[in-house]
């Protein structure tokens, strides 16, 4: 029988290896910072304090963000969230930084320029320095003004009637702790101006309930296209009440697309298909998991099918059944470097456009129109995708 949580020993082996990490990571950078630049006994005790706190009010906020007053819930989203980005790059500039130094002990020391301790001290500012550059650009790109990006896809089977369709995806929005109901509004007047035909959203649109966000959502209702909005559910629906979620979507105009389909019809009398499928990892929840089969039951084989699914590892499947054109999200495309390289672990692509291996499928993985965590970007782009359909091959 399904639950609507994962295996309490699932969870707990996860906070488990979440809680070792984080600490870990960070008595490792107070250990170099101190090691680096020979801190006095005060400044030591100072840097513990902070470097210790911080986890602390991580794993406190992670359980009772949603009962503090939302005063108090906005200041600590403020620090933490921001705080896991700052201390990602961080721990990397410090391994790259270890890493040089090792290699500089294998010098001997009458070939330095300087005192061996000078030079240690010099890494230490360089790590700080280089830390603080990346922040700083790194909160510019998550915090900036999300970008149209334009893409074309060549569909040979797309009927003549839709030559030149125009798709607007937008995706990973995670309204929540951060986001909230005048940036989406902004986006959705940023959508309406781009004239679509089908607008779709592929999952991850909330982080917390319907009690909580439902006005900053109510945005969603002023889009405008020609065939409709579409929405199907991400990983991060299920962890804030996705039957509430879907029944508010829809009292706002929003079709969603669970499992099922719906048939695109032009003036012409030509149609193509529009497929949605639940989250690829949400079978642990009662009612979910991805399930391609139902939702083409009975369909017009010859009929061009376009699949709405969170992540891309739904290709697999869609490939075997013949879709022509996967729509996904999921990865934010690595968000913050060097996550580019840890997600294809477990994605078989990370962003942008590709064809599954030989097959006719096509799938565009967007890197994502908000963020997650912390609102940061390095080495990505946050994007309102605008997909313009043509045939081809």
């Amino acid at each position: 029988m399904k639950t609507n949580k994962l295996p309490i020993r699932s969870i707990s082996m996860f906070l488990l290896i979440f809680t070792t990490i984080l600490f870990g990571s960070h008595f490792y950078m107070w250990a170099r910072i101190d090691y680096y630049l020979s801190l006095s006994v005060l400044h030591k005790v100072g840097l513990a304090l902070w470097l210790g706190g911080l986890p602390l009010l991580t794993l406190f906020a992670m359980r009772n963000m949603r009962r503090l007053p939302k005063a108090l819930a906005k200041i600590v989203a403020w620090i933490i969230y921001p705080w896991m980005g700052i201390a990602l790059l961080f721990f990397v500039t410090l391994l790259v930084t270890d890493s040089l130094w090792l290699i500089l002990q294998l010098v001997p020391d009458y070939h330095l320029p300087e005192p061996r301790a000078f030079l240690q001290h010099c890494f230490g500012i360089m790590a700080l320095s280089t830390t603080s550059v990346l922040v700083v650009f790194s909160l510019y790109k998550g915090l900036q003004a999300v970008s149209v990006k334009s893409v074309t896809i060549f569909l040979e089977r797309l009927p003549a009637s839709f030559n030149g369709l125009r798709i607007v995806q937008m995706t990973d929005l995670h309204i929540g702790p951060l986001i909230k109901g005048d940036w989406l509004r902004r986006v959705v007047q940023r959508v309406n101006l781009l004239q679509p035909d089908i607008i779709v959203i592929t999952g991850d649109l909330v982080d917390g309930s319907v009690h909580e966000l439902r006005h900053h959502v109510e945005p969603l209702a002023h889009l405008q296209s020609k065939y409709g909005t579409y929405f199907v559910t991400g990983n991060h629906e299920y962890y804030s009440g996705v039957e509430e979620w879907c029944a508010y979507l829809t009292s706002l105009g929003v079709q969603v697309l669970r499992n099922r389909r719906v048939t695109i019809q032009s003036s012409a009398a030509e149609s193509f298909e529009l497929v949605g499928v639940d989250d690829w990892a949400s079978h642990h929840f009662p009612g979910g998991g991805a399930n391609l089969a139902k939702a083409l039951q009975g369909y017009n084989t010859d009929s061009l099918l376009l699949l709405l699914a969170h992540q891309p590892a739904a290709v697999i499947e869609a490939a075997e059944y013949g879709v022509d054109l996967q729509l996904s999200g999921h990865t934010h495309g690595g968000q913050i470097w060097p996550f580019n390289y840890l997600v294809p672990l477990q994605q078989p692509y990370i962003k942008g456009l590709s064809r599954h291996k030989d097959t006719r499928t096509q799938i565009y993985v967007s890197s994502g129109t908000g963020f997650w965590g912390p609102p940061m970007r390095l080495g990505t782009q946050a994007e309102i995708t605008h997909i313009t359909v043509l045939q081809g091959i």
